[in-house]
């Protein structure tokens, strides 16, 4: 006995069952009732249908011959050394004790603040002489730091 599929639900349709449609470019579509030939019409997805067989495959429902789930593989964690640092080296700070980080950092931020009080006392020198020389009368041109890098002077405005 020869049985058709439902072109939009997916369903069996016997002998005697179901209605063909026949579209204006002479494809064939057969329906198992009325229900699956208005959806279609309606121009509706039947994966988005939860009673055709395209969304029952597509969601996976009613397979019961799948017990065992496919095992997932579990990534391993791997250590190995990157551009700058070893893998030793990169162990080894690991296992540096806190106090000992701390320490570090601590004469880090030291020399660091050393840095800055000698460019602040550095540049408060160079004001200070450059005040002098004022005060003696010597105008000193402020040159910017892009005047001091030698780049082109502005191009002043001219009146009419």
């Amino acid at each position: 006995m020869r049985t058709y599929e439902d072109t939009f639900s997916g369903a069996r349709i016997y002998p005697g069952k179901g209605k063909l449609y026949v579209r204006g470019d002479s494809k064939i579509f057969r329906f198992q009732n009325g229900k699956s030939e208005s959806l279609f019409l309606q121009r509706k997805n039947p994966r988005r249908i939860a009673w055709t067989v395209l969304y029952r495959r597509q969601h996976r429902k009613g397979i019961s011959e799948e017990v065992a789930k496919k095992r997932t593989r579990r990534t391993v964690k791997s250590q190995r050394g990157i551009v700058g640092a070893s893998l030793d080296v990169i162990k080894e700070k690991r296992n540096i004790r806190p106090e000992a980080r701390s320490a570090a950092r601590a004469q880090a931020i030291k020399e660091s603040k050393e840095k800055k009080q000698a460019d602040a006392a550095a540049k408060k020198s160079e004001k200070a002489k450059l005040a002098a020389q004022a005060s003696k009368g010597q105008a000193v041109r402020q040159v910017s730091k892009q005047g001091a890098k030698g780049s082109a002077p502005k191009v002043q405005a001219k009146t009419r």
